[in-house]
């Protein structure tokens, strides 16, 4: 057979076959530039895809494509690959019309099952054996495009019609006797898989010359998804394309399109050449205009500030990262119950105009929640939100919460952020706590200052009032209150890989603190707190990856003699997050009467966690199971720090709220065991 290369694009030999595939095949005819081209007489066809194929039955092909056909009287023969075999089956009136039976290499035999045309059939029992004949005719064809799919252009199909004679003659019109219906029976040999053996890549448009598109354009060539050498298949050839043109559209040039792609599959050589062009078409920037949408209660300008708070501003390079970072801002704001951020494709690209649509929240909500952990018992609580007070625009939190040992109410007031991103923020706490030995400890709080949230840095600059009073049962005479005010700092930053569930990535956390007693004595003291949390990948490169946890926290409080801080300033350790294997807060400063233990002015902790996921046949489960062992210690002095150590093991279970957590550890000191569980990640 003479051997002849790709037709020209555009060509009218081309143009002929492509019509004549749109009309055999029944595919879909809105392909833009796209088509696949073939040689040595092979079918021209863009291969249905592999997730859903659903072709209509085609024609036979002619005798040139001999790799292609299906012998005249097909018959089953030898099994020469050894394939696996199913039949669907079910006997006597009201059954199927036909029984399938398909041979073929897994997986495809499995695949074939799932998507062969021929298959659905089976469920008409009204198949008549003229239709049924028809269906046999076509299915050849509907195999060899689903193969291609997968990478095979030349498969070997034998198709057999077994009419089952020992059974009773079919009455007439009927396909089958209902008792003993015929079974097709279907062979593969699906041949060798075709590879890429050339890419050509082209770009147009301002991308092509635009100095600060060229990591766009080195990316397109060195981030091929089918380099050649890969095995051609419909669901990487799709795949390809459009990465390579979303390395376009989610930066600088959110019109990019295919001008043209070409698939050029030869199966005499099982090869396939691939040529794409993309037409990156003008470079956009964000510009001044943001279009507010439905808005009623609250202002506009918010939704413009949170809006560039997040990164779109104006000169700034279109990028479809900055969208969705200010679209989470004006989620995460807590205004609205909905938002979207999008381009105006209609605007001038050098001054893209921002829609913004969103959906305000209700001005007022009550929530009340129910719930218990290991370390506060059972937990009630009752929380109500006003987003905008009458005469001051501010939201206002009211929160009232109740716990084993716990109990406490509190009050915030926040305004809308500022073009820096920044609120200001006042509120008032009072709290009740019962601590072990019995000590009960009354805490009252006032605050006021500035903050700034973002997904991965918080900071915050605050005044804070604090006076705090603990009652001793085993005292006759019960200590006064210890009052002070401070100026606080609070830092926070994030880089974790997923603030849900992280894996890997590291986060550090400080507070430092300027105060002065206000008590018994007027005293100055300097507090400082920092806490740090990192994920370590370990043998990433074998079948059973694990990852290593390390918390670091220490804090310390200098003071002048014996400054009288209040307790809710100083340190305590124990708990769920802090040391497992004890109790909430109960590591501290041993108290002389022997019960319980006072809030220390010296912190340390430290926690090492083995992580490993569990697998389950081959598959890896949403369960891993973890080993740990955590330390700390409060003193007043370090020459008194006494450590306590917890050892355990538990189970992490990957929810869509974060980790449900399930540690039992055992206290080294204490020599007890304790359950410890909490749910979601936060730092």
């Amino acid at each position: 057979m003479a051997k002849r290369g790709p037709l020209p694009m555009g060509g009218p030999q081309r143009a002929a076959v492509a019509l004549v595939l749109l009309c055999a095949t029944g595919w879909p005819a809105a392909w833009g530039a796209d088509a696949l081209g073939t040689t040595n007489a092979a079918t021209a066809t863009e291969a249905a895809p592999a997730t859903a194929p659903a072709p209509l039955p085609v024609a036979s092909p002619s005798d040139d494509a001999a790799a292609l056909a299906v012998p005249a009287n097909p018959a089953i023969g030898d099994d020469h690959s050894t394939p696996l075999a199913d039949t669907d089956s079910s006997m006597g009136s009201g059954g199927p019309p036909f029984l399938l039976h398909i041979s073929a290499p897994a997986p495809l035999d499995a695949f074939l099952r799932q998507h062969l045309e021929l298959r659905r059939f089976q469920e008409l029992p009204d198949l008549t054996r003229g239709e049924l004949e028809q269906l046999l005719a076509t299915a050849p064809d509907n195999i060899r495009q689903l193969l291609g799919t997968q990478g095979h252009f030349a498969p070997v199909i034998q198709l057999e019609l077994d009419e089952n004679t020992n059974a009773p003659a079919p009455t007439s019109g009927d396909a089958t006797s209902p008792q003993q219906p015929p079974t097709v029976r279907i062979t593969v040999q699906p041949g060798p898989l075709t590879r890429v053996t050339a890419v050509d890549l082209q770009l147009y448009g301002d991308a092509l010359i635009r100095p600060e598109a060229a990591p766009q354009r080195q990316a397109l060539t060195a981030d091929w998804a089918l380099p050649r050498g890969r095995t051609f298949t419909q669901a990487g050839w799709d795949g390809a394309k459009g990465q390579a043109l979303r390395r376009f559209s989610a930066q600088r040039y959110p019109k990019a399109q295919l001008a043209h792609s070409l698939a050029d599959i030869d199966p005499a050589t099982h090869s396939a050449r691939l040529e794409v062009a993309i037409d990156s078409g003008p470079h956009h920037r964000f510009g001044d205009e943001i279009d507010v949408r439905g808005h009623r209660r609250y202002d506009p300008d918010m939704v413009r500030r949170l809006v560039r708070l997040g990164g779109v501003r104006p000169g700034v390079p279109y990028d479809e990262a900055l969208l969705q970072a200010a679209q989470q801002r004006l989620s995460a704001s807590g205004y609205f119950e909905s938002a979207f951020v999008q381009l105006d494709p209609d605007s001038d690209p050098e001054h893209a105009v921002v829609r913004a649509r969103v959906r305000e929240a209700r001005l007022q909500k009550v929530v009340a929640g129910i719930g218990a952990s290991t370390d506060n018992g059972a937990r009630l609580s009752l929380e109500h939100t006003h987003h905008q007070i009458a005469g001051l625009g501010w939201r206002a939190v009211s929160k009232l919460q109740l716990e084993r040992d716990t109990s406490t109410l509190g009050s915030e007031l926040t305004s809308p952020v500022n073009e820096r991103g920044r609120r200001w923020i006042t509120g008032a706490q009072l709290q009740q706590r019962t601590d072990t030995g019995g000590l009960v400890t009354h805490s009252q709080q006032i605050r006021a200052g500035q903050a700034m949230d973002s997904t991965w840095l918080d900071q915050s600059l605050f005044l804070q009032l604090d006076r705090a009073r603990t009652t001793d049962p085993a005292l006759a005479q019960q200590p006064e209150a210890d009052v002070a005010i401070s100026a606080n700092y609070a830092w926070t930053q994030r880089r974790f890989n997923d603030l849900t569930f992280p894996t890997q990535g590291h986060g550090l956390a400080a507070e430092v603190g300027v105060g002065l007693t206000l008590a018994q004595v007027q005293k100055p003291y300097l507090r400082g707190k920092v806490r740090w949390q990192g994920y370590w990948p370990l043998a990433q490169a074998s079948s059973r990856p694990s990852r290593l946890a390390l918390r670091l926290e220490g804090g310390a409080i200098w003071r002048e003699g014996s400054a009288p801080v209040p307790s809710t300033q100083r340190f305590l350790a124990g708990g769920d997050q802090s040391v497992r294997g004890y109790t909430q807060r109960s590591i501290g400063v041993p108290r002389s009467s022997g019960l319980g233990v006072d809030p220390g002015y010296l912190l340390g902790v430290v926690s090492v966690e083995w992580q490993r996921p569990l697998w389950r046949n081959g598959q890896r489960s949403p369960w891993e199971a973890v080993l740990f062992v955590d330390s700390g210690a409060v003193a007043n002095r370090v020459n008194d720090f006494e450590r306590h150590t917890g050892v355990g093991t538990g189970v992490r279970y990957q929810s869509p709220v974060g980790p449900l957590q399930a540690d039992l550890a055992y206290g080294l000191a204490t020599r007890e065991y304790r359950l410890h569980m909490s749910v979601g990640f936060a730092f």
